[in-house]
């Protein structure tokens, strides 16, 4: 049994029928993910639930220890390169949030287990790179999840709305760990352009 609030499944611990699932939050950078993600944690928290949210350890742009968004909304969060290292952690919650899912080594493998034993899991992740291939482990992550959307966000050259990520500068490396220094958030047009091009 679930109770709704504001479109956000909560599974109705009161009776012990806790049914684990996987939520899954999609986009590219700027599209608002984090801050989703956050905005449903602090719903389950408000619910009285067992909240344990996770973020990537490298990634230390806005906060070296919260969860931050671009706007510099956070949330307190523990850090880790590979989920598996925050498992007995994450047994003793009720909910677990995932940020920057794409770069976590065993984000499908974690999110199943976890989702399998009764916990609910909230990924959010980018679907695609910069040169707009998948991350194959969201992308499987994908039919073993109960609920998927993706965000939008708005294109940072025509101002239209934006699908994609596009990298500013010259690295080819896939993991390259940035914001608005590094990054684009483009529409499918603009994806093509010189970042140069930007409309005033």
């Amino acid at each position: 049994m679930y109770i709704e609030m504001n479109g956000t499944r909560l599974p109705d611990e009161r009776n012990g029928n806790s049914h684990g699932h996987i939520q899954l939050v999609l986009g590219p950078m700027f599209s608002g993910k984090t801050t989703e993600l956050i905005r449903r944690m602090r719903r389950y928290k408000i619910a009285n639930l067992r909240c344990l949210l996770v973020k990537y350890e490298k990634d230390d742009r806005y906060d070296a220890q919260d969860v931050t968004t671009h706007d510099h909304a956070s949330m307190a969060a523990i850090k880790a390169t590979a989920l598996m290292d925050v498992e007995n952690e994450a047994k003793k919650h009720d909910v677990i949030g995932i940020d920057e899912g794409q770069f976590f080594p065993d984000t499908v493998a974690f999110a199943e287990r976890m989702a399998s034993q009764g916990r609910v899991v909230i990924v959010a992740a980018l679907d695609g790179t910069f040169q707009r291939k998948g991350f194959a482990n969201i992308l499987e992550l994908v039919p073993l999840s109960e609920s998927v959307i993706k965000l939008q966000a708005v294109c940072m050259m025509c101002y239209n709305g934006a699908a994609f990520t596009k990298r500013i500068g010259n690295e080819t490396e896939l993991e390259v760990i940035g914001g608005a220094d590094k990054y684009m958030a483009v529409c499918r047009i603009c994806y093509t352009k010189d970042p140069a091009d930007k409309k005033k």
